[in-house]
């Protein structure tokens, strides 16, 4: 049975409505100096089935890995992505996977919140907190401290950067700690990482050769996107044109091409084509930059370690920019094409 998205719309607004304020009330955990707090059993929730959502969720983990070195994590997310994406991630217990179209599966919907329901969490974390159903979840689970995923005033005012959706559950986590007695901690945000082993760059990096019989060092694009994130053939082919005029004498420039494998400047550029979200990384990761609007494979070249840049024009870039490794977001609205190449030298350089 198809729902109509109307109806979708109509219920994440119900659901928005109901959920709302849930946590919003809640209490700062009390801290007994005399007891000794162990965490060996997390849970993080984010029930969204996209790409880059899953991919935006690792630094978290990360930060509950290298807090808590010795605990198990489940996760609770929305299709089968998060598997190829949490593959090298020996501390992920349990993937507690709800199907991306829960009206067709209702009894496998209904499962998976009863069994978080079963078990037993030293914390809970709400990975996303306009999420109605992780704040429900987080509500419902059974755990000894629960983080619903509200950011703080204090957090705003000490981070230039708690908007971004990657940052703040980790900002979140750190401040919400110092109230159950940890030490503050004030390292860097973890980047996106989807720990590709040394086998799997190898490949990639054969996968590379084959396509560029050279050695030249290779800069990728990608020109698709969803929606109106999606720049034109027109912006696309002016853009294509002056990286061939810049670069094409001493980079390669391939593009990697979508899943409905289409390109907007019409397979001008040598091209490659796959599914495999881990191998795709792995190829990316070869590659010296890697150039594509707002899109979940952006996210997937940044956790990848490539140097990434992100075209943003309807989108926040405060929220969803690419970081770490030298990568930027560039405004479109707000800069122009010799802005961007001089981006893009930078990275090079």
């Amino acid at each position: 049975m198809k729902v109509p998205n109307s109806i979708n719309v109509y219920r994440r607004k119900i659901m928005h409505f109901i959920t709302k304020n849930i946590g919003s009330s809640q209490t700062e955990p009390e801290f007994d100096a005399n007891t000794k707090i162990e965490i060996n059993k997390v849970l993080i929730i984010r029930p969204n089935h996209r790409l880059g959502n899953q991919l935006l969720l690792t630094p978290i983990v990360q930060e509950v890995i290298d807090t808590f070195p010795n605990c198990k994590v489940d996760l609770f997310v929305k299709g089968g992505v998060a598997y190829p994406v949490f593959e090298n991630f020996k501390e992920i217990d349990n993937i507690f996977q709800l199907p991306k179209k829960p009206f067709n599966h209702l009894f496998k919907y209904v499962k998976c919140w009863i069994s978080i329901k079963r078990k037993h969490y030293d914390l809970v974390i709400n990975g996303d907190k306009n999420s109605s159903s992780g704040r429900l979840l987080t509500q419902i689970s059974n755990a000894n401290y629960k983080v619903f995923g509200d950011v703080n005033e204090s957090i705003q005012l000490k981070y230039g950067d708690y908007e971004h959706i990657a940052k703040y559950p980790v900002y979140n986590l750190r401040y919400y700690l110092t109230k159950i007695g940890y030490k503050e901690n004030d390292t860097d945000v973890p980047v996106l990482n989807i720990k590709l082993n040394d086998s799997e760059v190898l490949q990639g990096k054969k996968i590379l050769k084959d396509i560029v019989k050279n050695d030249k060092k290779t800069i990728c694009i990608y020109t698709n996107a969803t929606g109106n994130k999606c720049y034109s053939e027109e912006w696309w082919n002016t853009f294509y044109l002056r990286l061939k005029n810049e670069y094409e004498n001493k980079f390669n420039i391939i593009e990697m091409l979508p899943i409905e494998n289409i390109s907007k400047i019409n397979f001008k550029a040598t091209h490659f084509y796959s599914k495999d979200i881990r191998e795709m990384g792995a190829i990316i990761r070869n590659a010296s930059v890697f150039i594509a609007a707002d899109n979940g494979v952006m996210h997937l070249a940044s956790a990848s370690l490539t140097p990434t840049i992100g075209f943003f024009s309807v989108t926040n870039e405060n929220i969803y920019a690419p970081y770490g490794n030298k990568s930027i977001a560039l405004n479109t609205n707000e800069s122009n094409i010799d802005d961007w190449f001089v981006s893009i030298q930078n990275i090079l350089n």
